[in-house]
């Protein structure tokens, strides 16, 4: 029914108004060393100011993983062109120092070298390191040392204004739009296994990142590198972004309220593998809580439904309390083969992914279709290249991977119509035929590519990484920003700086205060 709304919508009105899609981009990097691009264990560098308060650069788990913040633009040029000026203030800020490019890390050491991240005494500071520290002791550091991208994407208010009006809708429009975004969002984790297959870029990793006997659908390519003969991201599979803990952990998109219920308990509730860890380790508190999850960001998702939060309020109250306000990708790999990881075709073939999502009936899921999701998701991630790989329909029976993707292909096509009318462009068109042409094997994908390349060039996965790490931190090196953008960053380091004293300086309460306030919003 709402898919139809929207349709009747966008033809009834102004497509450029409704259409104008909003998006920002996260991007992560490991800083390595660029004379062996070992990781590096050097503190968050001063010229990149405060990670704990910089707008646009900051940390994630490790004090090494980079994060870059781009805002939010209507124009998918203006928000490279931010992420390019990100990259080039910072390779001009690294002296010895590159940013690896690709989702999986180079050579690793033990665990205990990967340093967790810092951000100050502050409460809040505090409260960021403990959770690293948790996620370290229930997961392993190597996984948190994956880089990937996150996508954040939102369709304009007058979208939803005048669907809700064309339905003849009354109830609340943050209402409307939250049951639009999550009626995308199902369809995505339907769907979302064809921007797996378009996209991964991670088929490859160096040995030293798995612990123990490699899994069966790996293959050792030299001495030190493990290859997926057909996969596309392990990154995104039980190598890389999985928790066998949260197996059971059934997470619904069919309503608001049973996602945030669904989320609130696991992280309320007591684990007993989590009760059983020491409550310190090296003199630092070991993990925020007990429970399944620390907090929201503990579950592992493809997709999470987001709002901007205030100043100290929980992800979840901030959805119950103003609906979803955007979308954030998180399957995106970063793809080596480009300077920033991700191109204008790779937005073009997202935004036209989840336009087509909204425009597509989509059914509620229960346990069986949110089963068949997983199961088609986790065989595209370790062979989705492999001519003989079959995908399970709702029917119960298995198909090749085409049969299931080009009829998705067919949707999309009609969203880039959409798309390419209201922009008047044909960046969306050209995308979808693009990936239609991988489908077919008349293109190559970034996964395919990597694999060739290992082959062709006989190399070690780090070796190739860091071959293409190290071309575009030159490319940064030689084309700087404006001085404009480049004084505009050194002065937000420097305020940055300024501003995380001032958090400092403004806690009143103690740590163990300020911790059990921030969970009484989930009581």
């Amino acid at each position: 029914m709402m898919a139809k709304t929207f349709r009747a919508a966008i033809t009834a009105h102004d497509s450029a108004e409704l259409l104008s899609i909003r998006r920002g981009i996260e991007k992560e990097g490991l800083r390595v060393s660029s004379e062996n691009h070992a990781l590096s264990k050097k503190p968050h560098p001063t010229s990149l100011g405060s990670a704990l308060t910089h707008r646009s650069i900051t940390t994630d788990y490790s004090e090494a993983l980079l994060e870059f913040i781009t805002g939010v633009h209507q124009s998918p040029n203006a928000v490279l062109t931010e992420l390019f000026d990100l990259h080039a203030y910072t390779a001009r800020s690294l002296p010895d120092e590159i940013v690896w490019g690709g989702s999986m890390p180079g050579e690793l050491g033990p665990d205990s070298d990967i340093p967790i991240a810092h951000y100050g005494s502050s409460n809040i500071g505090k409260m960021k390191r403990i959770y690293r520290n948790g996620l370290g002791a229930r997961y392993g550091r190597r996984m948190q040392v994956i880089a990937g991208i996150h996508y954040n994407f939102s369709l304009p208010e007058a979208f939803w204004e005048r669907t809700q009006s064309s339905a003849g809708n009354t109830a609340l429009l943050q209402d409307w739009r939250t049951e639009g975004y999550l009626a995308i969002i199902r369809n995505f984790q339907r769907y979302g296994w064809l921007l797996n297959f378009l996209t991964g870029s991670s088929p490859a990793l160096n040995r030293t990142f798995v612990l123990g006997e490699p899994p069966e659908h790996l293959t050792n390519h030299g001495s030190d590198t493990l290859i997926g003969e057909f996969a596309t991201s392990l990154r995104m599979g039980d190598l890389g972004y999985t928790s066998s803990a949260q197996d059971g952990l059934q997470i619904c998109y069919n309503q608001i309220d049973t996602y945030i219920k669904t989320l609130t308990d696991a992280i309320v509730t007591p684990h007993g593998p989590y009760q059983a860890l020491p409550q310190n380790q090296n003199e630092e508190q070991l993990q925020l809580n007990h429970g399944l999850l620390q907090i929201e960001n503990e579950f592992y998702s493809a997709i999470r439904p987001k709002r901007i939060t205030e100043s100290g309020e929980a992800p979840v109250k901030a959805l119950s309390n103003r609906g979803i306000e955007y979308l954030e990708i998180r399957c995106l790999d970063i793809n080596p083969f480009t300077p920033l990881g991700i191109d204008d075709n790779t937005i073009a073939l997202v935004d036209t992914f989840l336009l087509a999502c909204a425009l597509t009936d989509s059914p509620l899921c229960d346990a069986d279709s949110r089963a068949m999701d997983s199961v088609n998701t986790q065989r595209v991630l370790n062979a989705g290249r492999d001519p003989k790989l079959q995908l399970l329909t709702a029917e119960g029976s298995a198909v090749p991977l085409t049969e299931l993707a080009l009829p998705i292909i067919d949707m999309m096509h009609e969203a880039a119509v959409w798309l390419d009318g209201s922009g008047k462009t044909d960046r969306h068109t050209y995308a979808v035929e693009h990936a239609k042409r991988i489908l077919t094997g008349e293109a190559e994908s970034p996964s395919a590519r990597v694999i060739r390349e290992l082959k062709d060039r006989q190399v070690s996965y780090s070796t190739l990484i860091g071959d293409y790490s190290q071309t575009w931190n030159d490319a940064f090196k030689r084309q700087a920003p404006s001085q404009q953008v480049n004084a505009a960053l050194a002065d937000e380091a420097i305020a940055s700086l300024r501003r995380q004293r001032e958090v400092e300086a403004s806690d009143t309460v103690p740590f163990s205060t300020f911790l059990r306030q921030f969970y009484a919003q989930y009581e």
